[in-house]
């Protein structure tokens, strides 16, 4: 008999999961509430700018292994692209002073201890002062473990973990906190060099790995709102969806990989991330100058990260609960001027498109983080994927894959067992 998994949720981590055990020759189904894959992470054309951009600026590390990973094995680890050795250009509006932090190409953190590859006006000393976050219990808040003030922390600390945590970084948790640093600063340039999908998130992340479930023969339905789950004694029996209503079998599995509000309805008792964040992107239809780098730190302005596409520049503003209900052109010129001076370009506001993600990412501080459930249930067959659970890391695509990983294996060894 075919093994049989039961995939809800075409997000990251679903479609993580999915591959994982199509790979290991499972028949699988996926089930998808709305009437496209990808969750937040997925492009769209975009009338406004007349060009395709994704709904929001996703930035990957050459150290996010399973995001990288995952992207190999539906065969478009290509598409991930960036600059061959690990560099970060910042600018500071408030001053117009411009730098680049170098973190080399190795394995260790070497580059701290030359001063032209570092922050300017940093010394080592300044660097040592972050130890404490890189083992903090995930119960601390980052600001009661390190000092947030000072160059180092405004020039590179706090734009790290704005776009970490998607909280202001005094009140998140040091543990998460620790968790990005360890995997990013501590374990040098081999894994900061900073890859973008420059073809568009759904190029490389989603409709691939569509393609290789189809191939594999997988099925994928769209509009499949799951509505109720159907148990019998310790197991998922039964997948209502409205009218339709598919059977699970005893040897079966089921992964849920929905967002968290849907899943605390479709599992009364489920503990789940309760306070939300907002980002807001934006996105300029106007060409990049040439030489301008592919991503670039923004300090003192309302834009945190500059990206560069082909015909297009695109920011990203964490934390933006402040923004939500500001009138979109007010907002889309205060972020065009801060482009402008960025970027070092002019020019009349350009065709333009605003993104406000209202419930981005879940508040990543130590009550929030405390809320979040592991892939195990209380059901012997069901399992959970997502962002939103317990990764060790906030919500990014690094954690959705592995979320969908973890859920994949404990799939296999229940099989096994």
């Amino acid at each position: 008999m075919p093994k049989t998994v039961h995939i809800v949720g075409a997000g990251i981590s679903g479609l993580a999961a999915a591959v994982r055990l199509a790979n290991a020759n499972f028949q699988v189904h996926v089930h998808e509430a709305t009437q496209q894959a990808g969750g937040r992470c997925r492009s769209y054309f975009d009338a406004a700018t007349n060009l395709t951009i994704d709904n929001g600026n996703h930035l990957l590390l050459s150290g996010n292994h399973h995001a990288v990973a995952y992207a190999r094995s539906i065969g478009t680890e290509a598409g991930l692209v960036g600059p061959k050795r690990a560099q970060f250009p910042f600018v500071d509006l408030t001053t117009g002073q411009r730098w680049q932090i170098d973190l080399g190409d190795g394995r260790l953190p070497l580059w701290v201890f030359d001063e032209a590859r570092r922050v300017p006006d940093t010394n080592l000393l300044d660097y040592f002062a972050l130890m404490p976050l890189v083992w903090a219990a995930r119960g601390k808040r980052v600001g009661d473990t390190i000092p947030c003030q000072g160059t180092l922390y405004q020039r590179l600390v706090q734009p790290l973990l704005l776009a970490a945590l998607n909280v202001d970084p005094p009140e998140g948790s040091a543990g998460l906190a620790g968790a990005v640093v360890r995997e990013t600063l501590l374990a040098g340039g081999k894994a900061c060099r900073p890859l973008i999908a420059r073809d568009g998130l759904s190029a490389v992340l989603v409709e691939p790995a569509i393609q290789l479930l189809r191939a594999k023969g997988a099925s994928i339905k769209f509009g499949h709102e799951l509505r109720e789950f159907g148990i019998a004694a310790a197991n998922v029996s039964e997948l209502r969806f409205g009218d339709d209503i598919v059977a699970v079998g005893p040897d079966d599995a089921v992964v849920m990989a929905v967002p968290p509000r849907p899943a605390a309805s479709l599992l009364p008792g489920l503990n789940t991330p309760s306070k939300f964040r907002a980002i807001v992107n934006a996105h300029f239809r106007f060409d990049p100058p040439a030489g301008m780098p592919s991503i670039l730190g923004v300090v003192g302005g309302l834009v945190e990260w500059l990206f560069a596409f082909p015909q297009r520049l695109s920011v990203t503003i964490s934390s933006a609960d402040r923004l939500v209900e500001m009138p979109r052109e007010e907002l889309a010129q205060a972020i065009w001027r801060d482009i402008c001076r960025a970027a070092g370009v002019q020019g009349e506001l350009p065709p333009w498109q605003i993104v406000r993600e209202r419930r981005a990412t879940f508040e990543a501080t130590p009550e929030q983080d405390a809320l979040r459930p592991g892939a195990l249930t209380r059901w012997k067959n069901l399992f959970l994927a997502g962002d939103w659970t317990d990764t060790g890391l906030p919500a990014t695509i690094e954690g959705s894959v592995r979320s969908g990983n973890r859920a994949a294996d404990l799939v296999l060894a229940m099989r096994r067992a």
